[in-house]
């Protein structure tokens, strides 16, 4: 691998807090995915972002912060149902959208929000305090790709990338959820991790977007595209293998299925995840990294069930084949 690939030791971290304060970038591990972090109050540093990943400027970024203290100084307000939250989540895969600060006219979405969340991966944490900068750090991976896992991904993804520091495989595999504070009723922006059953313990109700958000258009957080976490492969998702008409697809042909749900007899790689939503969830990315490099030509999904708990797997999913 990359010599630019280091482990996050004394001097791995002294490395990364070097290039962040140079205003450029750095990629580290969270327990989601592997972000592609940037000091969120310089321009040229975020500026830095979008280009590598090819990003378009409509797709704001999540702020990393390593105490809540430091995240109420983002905000313009701070609402009581966000201190439940962070109080319960925090460190940990939720992010917040709250009213950004004034003074921060920079640093944000195009309207008057920011999101901001405290990671739960001890090396995300020591960048976070050794280089005392709120980050600004979306995956690190070229727009629309499938998002990284481990240190291999982000290389393979961005060759270009200053420094990644090497924490090992994410644990959670599949990035945070989103939840919008500035609205009467707290409204999920983007599933993922922390399901919603956990959330509502904290906050009751939370309201379900019910239109898409147009590309293009300004929107308060990221991973609302149309199209995301993609695979190089043309990708179909599925009620059911067996009815997928397979004339004219690129081959070869692979399958991403789950424990439980038949098998069809063809596809030279079939990829079988756990039939648990979080284990699945874990591994979900690794599975389309590994179909992309055996070198499919198409893989064929099957759709997972519509359970709640299935919510930001079948948003991934949906996402990657659209």
């Amino acid at each position: 691998m990359s010599d630019r690939v280091v482990p996050p030791g004394a001097e791995g971290l002294r490395r990364a807090v070097e290039i962040l304060r140079a205003d450029s970038v750095v990629a580290f591990p969270t327990e989601t995915v592997y972000g592609l972090g940037a000091n969120a109050f310089s321009k040229q540093a975020i500026s830095e972002i979008y280009r590598l990943k090819n990003r378009p400027s409509w797709n704001p970024l999540i702020v990393h912060v390593a105490t809540i203290g430091a995240a109420r100084d983002l905000a313009a307000e701070w609402p009581a149902g966000a201190d439940a939250l962070a109080g319960a989540f925090w460190p940990g895969p939720l992010t917040l959208v709250v009213r950004r600060a004034a003074h921060l006219a920079g640093v944000g979405a195009d309207n008057d929000t920011i999101a901001i969340r405290i990671p739960a991966h001890p090396v995300a944490l020591r960048l976070l305090e050794a280089s005392g900068l709120p980050l600004a750090a979306p995956s690190a991976n070229r727009s629309e790709s499938i998002s990284p896992t481990t240190a291999e991904h982000v290389i393979r993804s961005l060759p270009d990338v200053p420094l990644v520091l090497d924490g090992g495989p994410c644990s959670w595999g599949i990035e945070s959820t989103v939840l919008d504070l500035t609205t009467a009723v707290p409204t999920l922006l983007r599933p993922g991790a922390l399901p919603l059953r956990a959330l509502r313990d904290v906050t009751g109700a939370i309201a379900l977007r019910d239109t898409e958000t147009a590309d293009g258009t300004a929107r308060p957080s990221p991973g609302m595209s149309r199209r995301h976490y993609a695979p190089r492969a043309k990708t179909l998702l599925l009620r059911d293998l067996s009815d997928a008409d397979r004339s004219g697809l690129p081959a070869p042909t692979a399958i991403l299925t789950y424990e439980g749900a038949p098998v069809p007899s063809y596809g030279e790689t079939v990829e079988v995840l756990s039939g648990n939503p979080r284990e699945y969830a874990a591994d979900l990315y690794a599975a389309l990294h590994r179909l992309d490099d055996a070198g499919a030509g198409t893989i064929l999904i099957q759709e997972p069930p519509e359970a709640e708990d299935w919510l930001a797997v079948r948003d991934r999913l949906s996402r990657a084949a659209a």
